[in-house]
C-alpha cells in the first residue's frame, strides 16, 4: 500500500501544483467579474426559485428546484464539512479557513457557470429522466462546432475522472470517517459500520434520482439544522474568543504559522493550498459533479437552476464550514499540548536503508486519562528536514500504545528523512483523525456532545453524500456504456463502502487526503478548461436571463433592477 500511496502523492503533486491552484482561483474571479458579481443574484433570486415560486410541473425534469438543491447539497454538505475542515486546520493552520472562504465566494460563480452549461446541453430525450453534466457539455458543444470526436473523447475522460472521485471522495472518504469515529467512541468494528452503511445506501440508490431527491429533500434540512444548532451553542459558550479567532484566521492566511502544541506549523502558501483543496473538495465548485444533480431539475430556463446552484458554496463553505472552524479553533484542540508525557524522550536509530529511522520503544508517564489504552493511536513531533506538507522542519511520527504489566509504551512507525529526527515535544498526542478532531472540539465544551452529535451527524452526512455521489457515478456509467450495467455499478458501489472500512487499507488522515485529492484534482483539470472554452455561451445566457428578470417578463414575480 505504501507504494500505491507514493504513486498517488506523485500524481497529486502534478494535479495540485501552484499554477493549477492559482488558475482555479483565477477562473472563479474571472466569472465573478464577467457575470457582474452574480453571487448577489444567487442569494436573492436563487432563494426565491428554491422555495418554489417558479416551479412548473409541466417543465422537463424529474425533481423540483428544492429537491435538486438538496440532492446536490447532500453531496457537498457532508464529512468534508466535519472532517475536511479539521484536516485543513490540522495541516494548514487557521489561515486555511480564510482561503476556504475565498474559494467559497468565487466558487458561487464557478458553480453557476458550470450548471448553466450543463442545463443548456443536458439530454432530455426522456423529459422525465434527463441526464446532464460536463460529459454531455463536451459531447454536444464540441459537436456543434464540428469536433464531435473530440467532444466524445473529452466527455469520456471526464467520466473516468468522475468515477475516480466517486469511488474515493464520494464513497471511501465518507465510509472511512464514519467507521473510524464509530470505532473510537463505541468500539464498533469498522467493517461492521461499512456493512450497515452499504445496506442503507443501497436501499436508497436502487430507486434512482427521484428517490434520492425525496430522501435528500427530507434528510438535508434536518441534518444541517441539527449540526448548526449545536455549533452555534458551542460558539456562544466561547463567544469572547470569536474576535481573536477571526483575527488569527486572517493573520495566518498571509504569514507563517508558527508551531504550537499539536500543530506543526506551516507557511502561508501551505495554508492557501490546504484551504483551497479542502474547500474545493467540500463545495465541489468547478469540479463538475453537482451539475449532474441539477440537470435533473424541472425547468426550461437553464440559468434559473444555475442560480439555485450558486447557493451551494455559500451554504456549504461560508456557513457550515465556518461554524466548524470556529468550534475547532475556539476549543484549542488543534494546537493542544501533549496529552501524555514521556518518562524519557525517544532516541532515533538509523536503519540499514539510508534515510530510514526507527525509535526505541518509549515509556509513558502514568496518567488517569481513559483514552490511554493498549492499541491507542498516538503521534509525537520531531525535528528533521523540510516537511513537504507544511514547508517547515517539523514532522508528526505516529505510534501505537502497548501495555506491559502496569506500564504503557509507544511502539513507533518508521520515519523517512535525510536528517536524523530529534524530539520536539515532551510527550504524545492522541491521534484524532478528521471528524474525530471535530468531535473532540465539541467535547471540550460539553462532555459527550461530540460523541453523540458528531457520530449522528457523520452518519447522516455520509449517507446523504454517498447516495448523491452514487447518482453522479451512475451518470458517468450511462455516458460510457449507453445505459448498460447500471445495476452492476450500484452493487459494486455498495461493495466499495465495505472495502473502505477495512482497517489495513487507510490508516492516516494524510493517506485519506491523498486519495480524495486525486479525484477532485483530476475532475478540475477536465471541467475547468471546458468552462473556459464555453464560458462565453453561459455568460451570454445568464445576461439574457437577468435582463428578462429585471423587465418582469417571468411569471410569479417582477424584480426591479
Amino acid at each position: 500500500m505504501d507504494v500505491l500511496y507514493g504513486i498517488v502523492d506523485t500524481i497529486n503533486n502534478i494535479l495540485w501544483n501552484d499554477v493549477a491552484l492559482f488558475v482555479v482561483l483565477g477562473v472563479g474571479v474571472l466569472f465573478t467579474i464577467w457575470s457582474g458579481f452574480s453571487q448577489y443574484r444567487a442569494l436573492t433570486h436563487g432563494s426565491a426559485v428554491t422555495i418554489g415560486r417558479y416551479d412548473d410541473a409541466n417543465d422537463p425534469g424529474a425533481i423540483n428546484h428544492f429537491q435538486a438543491l438538496s440532492a446536490a447539497l447532500s453531496a457537498t454538505v457532508g464529512l468534508g464539512n466535519i472532517g475536511g475542515v479539521a484536516l485543513a486546520i490540522a495541516l494548514g493552520g487557521p489561515g486555511a479557513v480564510f482561503w476556504m472562504w475565498t474559494i467559497g465566494l468565487v466558487g458561487m460563480a464557478l458553480k453557476m457557470i458550470e450548471v448553466t452549461l450543463s442545463m443548456m446541453y443536458r439530454n432530455i430525450d426522456d423529459p422525465d429522466n434527463p441526464h446532464g453534466g460536463p460529459m454531455f457539455v463536451a459531447a454536444k458543444a464540441f459537436k456543434e462546432r464540428g469536433y464531435a470526436k473530440l467532444g466524445a473523447i473529452v466527455g469520456g475522460i471526464f467520466c473516468i475522472t468522475l468515477l475516480t472521485s466517486t469511488v474515493f471522495g464520494g464513497n471511501m472518504f465518507q465510509a472511512w470517517n464514519v467507521a473510524e469515529l464509530t470505532h473510537i467512541y463505541f468500539d464498533v468494528p469498522q467493517v461492521a459500520t461499512g456493512i450497515v452503511l452499504s445496506i442503507l445506501v443501497g436501499a436508497v440508490i436502487i430507486g434512482g434520482i427521484k428517490r434520492i431527491g425525496q430522501v435528500a429533500g427530507s434528510l438535508v434540512p434536518l441534518m444541517v439544522a441539527l449540526y448548526l444548532l449545536a455549533s452555534i451553542y458551542v460558539i456562544v459558550v466561547n463567544i469572547d474568543l470569536v474576535p481573536d479567532i477571526l483575527r488569527m484566521i486572517v493573520s495566518y492566511a498571509f504569514s507563517t504559522g508558527e508551531a504550537e502544541g499539536a500543530f506543526i506549523g506551516g507557511t502561508a502558501g501551505y495554508a492557501f493550498m490546504w484551504g483551497l483543496k479542502r474547500s474545493l473538495f467540500s463545495s465541489e465548485a468547478g469540479q463538475g459533479s453537482s451539475p449532474i444533480a441539477h440537470s435533473a431539475a424541472k425547468t426550461d430556463e437553464p440559468v434559473r437552476e444555475s442560480l439555485v446552484a450558486g447557493l451551494e458554496p455559500f451554504i456549504d463553505t461560508i456557513v457550515v464550514c465556518t461554524l466548524t472552524a470556529l468550534v475547532i479553533l475556539g476549543s484549542g484542540v488543534w494546537n493542544r499540548g501533549e496529552d501524555v508525557l514521556f518518562v524519557e524522550p525517544p532516541a532515533a536509530v538509523q536503519l540499514e536503508d539510508a534515510g530510514s529511522w526507527t525509535f526505541e520503544r518509549t515509556l509513558l508517564q502514568k496518567t488517569d486519562d481513559e483514552e490511554l489504552v493498549a492499541g491507542a493511536e498516538v503521534f509525537s513531533i520531531f525535528k528533521s528536514d523540510v516537511n513537504p506538507t507544511s514547508g517547515k522542519n517539523l514532522h508528526r511520527v505516529r505510534g501505537l500504545v502497548v501495555k506491559e504489566g502496569d506500564d504503557m509504551f509507544v511502539e513507533w512507525k518508521t520515519f523517512e528523512g535525510a536528517v536524523k529526527p530529534e524530539p520536539a515535544a515532551t510527550g504524545v498526542f492522541f491521534d484524532y483523525q478528521g471528524a474525530a478532531l471535530t468531535a473532540q472540539a465539541f467535547d471540550a465544551v460539553e462532555d459527550g456532545l461530540g460523541k453523540w452529535l458528531i457520530t449522528l451527524a457523520a452518519w447522516l452526512f455520509a449517507i446523504s453524500t454517498m447516495i448523491s455521489w452514487s447518482y453522479y457515478g451512475e451518470n458517468g456509467v450511462v455516458y460510457l456504456t449507453k445505459g448498460k450495467g447500471i445495476l452492476l455499478y450500484k452493487i459494486l458501489y455498495c461493495v466499495v463502502i465495505v472495502i473502505a472500512t477495512v482497517p489495513a487499507l487507510i490508516k492516516t488522515d494524510a493517506e485519506l487526503d491523498a486519495i480524495t485529492t486525486l479525484g477532485t484534482g483530476s475532475m478540475l483539470w477536465v471541467n475547468v478548461p471546458l468552462m473556459l472554452i464555453f464560458g462565453n455561451v453561459a455568460v451570454k445566457k445568464y445576461r439574457e436571463y437577468i435582463k428578462k428578470l429585471k423587465a418582469g417578463e417571468f411569471e410569479h414575480e417582477k424584480v426591479s433592477s
